[in-house]
């Protein structure tokens, strides 16, 4: 299906076009024939309203820009994840997904009119310079954000490498923002990281760009080799404050610790739009314990990857609830002029979970306590506080709040400790093994 572009001058003849449909099509019904007009209405007013402003507002207007505003304005009220790219935004971003691109190493959002930090990637210059999630950035080289929109704020936030730059940062515990100086950097991503705990496999993702899935399988046969394959206790993966990226990705990753069955399905706006995923190529760690880490930055395929595992008793889920972001979005290209990033389904786990404004509940909680940086403990607000987030579809309740705080030293990462406790004494503790759900106290 050929599908159309608002751009400048398109206005008038797209309105022409649906003029032309309501003359011309003799078959449609009543109700269509009133949906046709209603729209056709809607758009000679926004016709009618970009002539106006084009032609008698106080300064000169640039077309292209004022037609990608209102774009962009459509797309954010459906939700906080639809938006348009610009043709440099759509390259910056195919970039990305491909596990390099330049910049500061952060995952932003927009939230009153200021960028909030989801979470800094893992040795990148926000995440030497002390970048948090949750962190708000107010001004970038002493000049205020608030007025732009994120892929503006997103793009002064770049430039070229090792040049400097200054982010004004209001923290949560702090009494006034404070400034942070950066370099840019090329960032080259490798998502996937991994050392032994002894007898042990560690592995964190810290992200899910098109390399993931092949670091994952290089991580795990290396660590088999390290260790040796038959004295491997068994393998934490760490999710926490991985935001998510490439759904093949996480289905890849899942794939890995699951022999057969459903990692994660999804479902549209019509039922022919159901899509079920299963697993393939079978578990490359031959059945080992897993225990996956995941806190309230864990979102979207690092949700689907937590609620695969848990759903098939693979893996005991250890830490704080996560982010909650359950929906799909799909990147349609647009030719010359840019990209349609579009919510387009929602997607439950095996058991027929939506985690949508929910999150996944750890089978084992265990909290890190206060950042002994700041004053107050450092909370991510979650899906279900993002103003337009799409609800919970079978109207469950939603939750919002988890902690996001992963100490840099290992001696004071209480989940990373218990889960490394509890691998190694796993013969004792029946719960794991069974997959039973269990709250534990971090002191």
């Amino acid at each position: 299906m050929k599908k159309s572009v608002l751009t400048g001058f398109a206005v008038g003849t797209l309105v022409s076009a649906l003029t032309m449909f309501a003359f011309q099509s003799d078959g449609f019904d009543t109700a269509a024939h009133a949906s046709g007009s209603d729209t056709y209405r809607q758009l000679t007013l926004f016709s009618d309203v970009f002539e106006r402003v084009r032609a008698d507002y106080v300064e000169p207007v640039d077309s292209e820009k004022a037609v990608e505003a209102a774009i962009n304005g459509m797309l954010a009220s459906l939700d906080p994840h639809s938006s348009y790219m610009n043709p440099k935004s759509f390259r910056d971003m195919q970039v990305q997904t491909r596990g390099e691109f330049g910049g500061l190493g952060i995952e932003v959002t927009m939230e009153n009119g200021v960028v909030k930090v989801v979470t800094p990637i893992d040795d990148t210059p926000a995440s030497r310079a002390g970048l948090r999630p949750n962190d708000y950035i107010t001004h970038i080289d002493g000049k205020p954000i608030l007025g732009l929109t994120l892929s503006d704020a997103v793009d002064k936030m770049r430039g070229p490498v090792d040049t400097p730059i200054t982010l004004t940062v209001v923290r949560k515990g702090r009494d006034e923002p404070f400034d942070v100086k950066l370099k840019r950097a090329v960032i080259t991503i490798k998502s996937v990281k991994y050392h032994r705990e002894g007898d042990i496999g560690y592995i964190r993702i810290t992200s899910f760009n098109e390399q993931t899935g092949d670091l994952l399988e290089e991580a795990i046969h290396k660590l088999q080799n390290e260790i040796g394959a038959a004295k491997v206790k068994g393998y934490i993966l760490d999710l926490r404050n991985n935001p998510g990226g490439l759904l093949d990705q996480a289905i890849a990753v899942g794939s890995d610790f699951i022999d057969e069955g459903e990692i994660v399905s999804t479902r549209g706006r019509h039922p022919e739009d159901t899509q079920r995923y299963n697993a393939s190529g079978g578990d490359l760690t031959h059945g080992r314990p897993v225990i996956v880490l995941v806190n309230g930055g864990s979102a979207s395929a690092s949700e689907i990857v937590a609620g695969a595992l848990q759903d098939h008793r693979r893996a005991t889920i250890l830490g704080t609830r996560s982010f909650g972001k359950g929906s799909v979005q799909t990147i349609i290209p647009l030719g010359a002029d840019g990209a349609l990033r579009l919510t387009t389904a929602r997607y439950y786990t095996p058991s027929g979970h939506s985690i949508q404004a929910k999150g996944i509940q750890p089978d084992i909680k265990i909290e890190q306590g206060e950042d002994p940086n700041i004053k107050k403990r450092t909370l991510i607000t979650g899906e279900a506080e993002l103003p337009g987030h799409l609800a919970p579809e079978d109207g469950g309740k939603e939750v919002a709040g988890s902690d996001s705080y992963v100490p840099a030293d290992k001696k004071d990462d209480k989940q990373l400790l218990y889960a490394i406790a509890l691998l190694n004494g796993v013969q004792k503790n029946a719960h794991f093994l069974s997959g039973q759900a269990t709250t534990a106290a971090a002191n």
